[in-house]
């Protein structure tokens, strides 16, 4: 045995003389524990409607309808009307349940993940409890109130979720409960829990209503090179008996090998009768594996508090471990330099005819697909997310930002108390998950102030966690953390600057090109608030091209072209989503993939640009579309590629080499379709191959094929588990038809219930037992029942072969409305892309040539904000094309081989410059459009002056006009600049960079 001692400070905690054991140990003891965590979702009825007397615990609801939680009250909304048309009302849900008589005495308290909006809670006839925040956990301490033995108890829950949903003690609205951004899937959407405890026991992470922290897990002094750290353990610890107790703590940390690898207790302390105190231990452990994109490696770590050197409470909490670092513009993991690669995704992740309410596997079914398309992070929009969208992407390895809840401005007040308070429950929920990585405050820039007021709030209840907290843009902030735009591209040198939301283009994914059936004209659709809306009616062709010509825009400014640079973006959004919309269907079609997650040619263009953590490191290819046309097609073909060259072949007749653009596009003019195979291959500039892409004709449909997805436990029969089938027209070879769309009806049979996809058509065909299968594939939603047996699902189309696919629903044991089953606990964690990479993730490819002083034609004393780092500032002559000029001198003699300019208006305004170095020429044209930067490559020439001069005035057309907001104003990109149009003869820089290359 060794011994070792460690005295350490933290908030609110004591100082505890540390025994700490080396060896190694089995499964936690748990002989005497009195905590259960029960899965509380069986046995509910609901009702919409306000129901007069449903309060009452003999009120008879017999005739309600009987579900299992998470069930929103208007599930079959989804995707079928727009969000403004979500079913409002009062829903009533009530509960019958048993406890046992040998938990009389014990702490009960119920654990809500969430329900929309604001509730009242009675438990046999008496309200014990309102809450109204409408999208965070809240907890309920029922321990006076709940019965045990035979007498039945009665939950009641009255829900209301109207838009207008306002605090009762303030009458003021909620921010986030905005009919835009946050889907209104009514009542009890999310999980709920039921806890018993002895009544000395570690709290429960919820501040709503209980105003208790919970554990918090955490390491520091993280070694990557030794793979080990310093883990710590803190637990809040209350003492409910009428007398005190001596209490220790211990901490056993397992390993998903189920070995014990640590196991250390504190010496005992006297807690009084009534007391709260928070206990803490550490340790350094060795061995550690950390979590990494792409690898949710988790450990379980169990606090177990002694009374009297028995184990009276065992808590598990599952985190992982990881070191983060946000600094020079740039975000580390692992001591690897990482580029932010992902998507904005709606908080509710909703699918068809069933809202966000889904099971834990379908979660990670449709998170994993966002690792596997190489993305890293996910930004929720507008709303903390659902803890069990949290703990999925522990589990996928993919990093999230999480928000507390707002709408897209800064406000004041109690609105303002709001979000820091839900910030503050959301935080202390949360804070053991580690693919949390970022904290975001408001979905627009906030006051200093206010910035200052979140960060404290991190910094008491999350000090150690390796998150940064900002919002979104907060260019010129003090205070945040990391910050980034909407739609622009933004660099620094300073903090991370990622695009909080980019390429809000939207597509139909059954539309592939004008060339294919249904031979949509690209862009074709309705106006949009009486503008052009032909971006947000995309075919999949040029979908795909945009997604790559948006992404250039971060890649070109990566982490190794320089000291300022983008630290990446979140494309909006992943998958297709049931709120705010600008083309021709009734809900936001931007997704990478469809409502179903049936992938559109974006995702795999995304996973061929994203595949590295910062340049690319495992090549692809990507052909965009399909191969089956009419002989007489004649059409260009574009391909998706990592590679520095590509050649396509037509049944091996090689057809010469794309035109390449972003970097990643290559295009093919005037190709003539041939039946039999199309190939791409990638090359280096040394013509070594790097990869290659094909896609073969497919024969005439003949037949129906059916796979069936579900958990890897099986298809349970709790009334809530989903499958989910993938339906495809297939030739007789089983090749997909990608140009088909048959008209499938569909058959069910057994202990299931049909929800259904979508497709376009009436009502979106939510929950109709016909269903085309669009460009050849589409896929349903099963669910199951309360009861086992054989499901049995036929899908047949005219003039098709049949199918059939069956598969067994599986117990679900479940007793007086409490189960032991908990689905998130048995679902396991992905780790292909293996451990943190050693070694840098990128090769520098130029290097900025510093500026230390400026001249200029007029306004000189504000030269220097040209080059301060700070896109909200500027310098800008007078007005007078003759003082239109700025001369920077750098740091040293350099070999100039680029200038990069940022110019206000750079989406609307072209300069026409000359540029020189030394006086020598090296530019003069106009500049171009852009959203954000512009790079102006010349002929390598030495010097240490630059000269910027306007030699004309300036013209003004926004390029980007289908690129609109919702909410929100702009400030140097002009676009709603009412003067812009007056300053012709201003030359306007807000940051200018000099490069040479290495």
């Amino acid at each position: 045995m060794k011994q070792r001692i460690n005295f350490f400070r933290c908030k609110a905690c004591i100082v505890l003389l540390i025994l700490s054991l080396t060896s190694s140990f089995a499964i936690p003891l748990t002989k005497g524990n009195q905590r259960v965590r029960y899965n509380f979702n069986s046995q509910w009825v609901l009702k919409a409607g306000d129901v007069a007397g449903a309060a009452k615990a003999d009120f008879d609801d017999a005739s309600w309808t009987k579900i299992t939680l998470p069930r929103a009250f208007n599930e079959d909304d989804a995707f079928k009307v727009p969000i403004e048309d979500h079913t409002t009302n009062i829903v009533w849900y009530r509960k019958h349940f048993k406890l046992s008589p040998n938990d009389k005495g014990k702490k009960v308290f119920l654990e809500f993940e969430g329900i929309r909006f604001g509730g009242d809670f009675y438990l046999n006839g008496k309200q014990i409890a309102i809450h109204e925040n409408g999208v965070m956990a809240f907890g309920i301490d029922i321990s006076d109130d709940v019965v045990f033995g035979n007498k039945e108890n009665v939950l009641a829950v009255r829900i209301d979720n109207s838009w207008k949903y306002a605090e009762r003690a303030s009458g003021t609205t909620y921010q986030w409960n905005n009919i835009n951004f946050n889907a209104n899937y009514g009542g009890i959407p999310k999980n709920v829990f039921l806890h018993i405890t002895d009544k000395v026991y570690q709290t429960l992470p919820l501040y709503s209503n209980l105003k208790t922290t919970g554990t918090y897990i955490y390491a520091r002094e993280i070694n990557i090179t030794k793979k080990n750290a310093l883990i710590f353990a803190e637990s809040e610890v209350k003492n409910e008996h009428s007398v005190a107790k001596t209490v220790s703590l211990e901490m056993q940390i397992e390993n998903m090998g189920g070995d014990v690898i640590k196991k250390i207790k504190s010496l005992p302390v006297d807690l009084k009768a009534g007391e709260t105190k928070t206990l803490a231990v550490n340790s350094f452990v060795d061995d550690l594996q950390f979590w990494s994109w792409g690898y949710g490696y988790l450990y379980d770590v169990y606090t177990i508090l002694y009374v009297d050197n028995i184990p009276v409470d065992v808590v598990k909490t599952r985190t992982g471990f990881r070191k983060t670092a946000f600094r020079n513009g740039m975000v580390e993991l692992n001591d690897r330099i990482l580029q932010m690669k992902g998507y904005a995704q709606r908080t509710s992740n909703e699918w068809p005819s069933v809202g966000m309410s889904v099971p834990a596997w379908l979660s990670d079914f449709s998170n994993r697909m966002i690792v596997e398309g190489n993305g890293n992070l996910v930004r929720w929009m507008h709303v903390t997310p659902w803890k069990q969208d949290v703990e999925s992407f522990d589990r996928v390895g993919l990093i999230q930002a999480m928000p507390a809840g707002d709408a897209e401005k800064d406000v004041n007040g109690r609105q303002w108390e709001q979000r820091v308070e839900l910030m503050r429950d959301a935080i202390i929920y949360n804070r053991n998950n580690p693919s949390i990585l970022f904290y975001e405050s408001g979905n627009e820039s906030i006051s200093e102030d206010h910035m200052a007021e979140m960060k404290a709030v991190r910094d008491l209840y999350d000090p150690y966690g390796g998150r940064a907290i900002g919002s979104r843009e907060m260019l010129d902030s003090k205070i945040a953390e990391y910050g980034g735009e909407m739609l622009y591209i933004n660099k620094s040198g300073r903090i991370p600057m990622w695009a909080t939301e980019y390429s809000r283009d939207e597509a139909l994914r059954k539309y592939w090109d004008e060339f294919s059936p249904p031979y949509h004209k690209d862009g074709d659709g309705p106006l949009h608030k009486g503008k052009d809306a032909s971006d947000y009616n995309r075919n999949q062709d040029s979908f795909a091209k945009e997604a790559v010509i948006r992404w250039f825009d971060y890649f070109r400014v990566r982490p190794g072209t320089g000291r300022r640079v983008s630290s990446g973006g979140t494309n909006i959004i992943f998958s297709d989503s049931n709120t705010h919309y600008r083309g021709a269907e009734n809900y936001r079609r931007s997704g990478e993939v469809d409502a179903m997650r049936i992938p559109k040619d974006a995702f795999y263009a995304h996973r061929v640009m994203w595949d590295g953590w910062v340049d690319i490191e495992n090549h692809r290819t990507h052909i965009v579309g399909h191969w089956n046309y009419t002989p007489q097609t004649v059409k260009d073909v574009f391909v998706v590629s990592s590679g520095d060259q590509v050649e396509l072949f037509i049944n091996g007749q090689s057809k010469g080499m794309g035109e390449r653009s972003s970097q990643f596009l290559f295009t093919f003019k005037d190709i003539k379709w041939q039946e039999g195979k199309i190939e791409a291959i990638s090359y280096s500039n040394n013509k070594t191959e790097l990869s290659r892409s094909e896609i073969q004709t497919a024969g005439e449909p003949f037949a129906l094929k059916m796979k069936v997805m579900n958990a890897p436990d099986g298809f349970k029969a709790d009334g809530a588990d989903l499958a989910l089938i993938e339906v495809e027209t297939v030739d007789k070879e089983g090749n997909r038809c990608p140009a088909s769309e048959v008209l499938a009806s569909f058959t069910l049979s057994g202990p299931a219930e049909w929800r259904g996809g979508i497709a376009q058509g009436k009502d979106n065909y939510i929950l109709s037992k016909e269903l085309p299968l669009e460009s050849g594939v589409n896929r349903v939603l099963i669910r199951s029942t309360n009861n086992t047996g054989r499901v049995t699902l036929t899908a047949s189309a005219k003039g098709l072969k049949p199918t059939t696919v069956s598969f067994e629903s599986v117990p679900f044991k479940q007793k007086d409305g409490l189960a032991e089953y908990i689905s998130g606990e048995h679902q396991p964690s992905y780790t292909e892309r293996g451990q943190t990479p050693v070694g840098s993730s990128f090769i520098p490819t130029r290097q900025s040539i510093e500026i230390v002083a400026a001249t200029a034609g007029s306004n000189e004393d504000k030269a220097n904000l040209s080059y301060d780092d700070n896109e909200l500032s500027e310098w800008t002559n007078d007005g007078n094309v003759r003082t239109g000029w700025i001369k920077y001198e750098l740091e040293r003699d350099a070999t100039i081989s680029e200038i990069e300019l940022k110019l206000t208006g750079w989406r609307m305004r072209s300069y026409p410059v000359i540029i020189t170095v030394d006086d020598v020429e090296v530019y003069k044209g106009d500049t171009e459009k852009s959203l954000g930067y512009i790079s102006i490559p010349i002929k390598p020439t030495k010097g240490r002056f630059v000269k910027i001069q306007l030699i004309g005035q300036s013209t003004d057309e926004d390029a980007f006009g289908g690129i609109v907001e919702v909410t929100g104003t702009k400030e140097l990109d002009l676009y709603k600049d009412p003067n812009a149009l007056d300053a012709k003869g201003q030359l306007r820089i807000v940051e200018a960079e000099v490069y040479e290359a290495l």
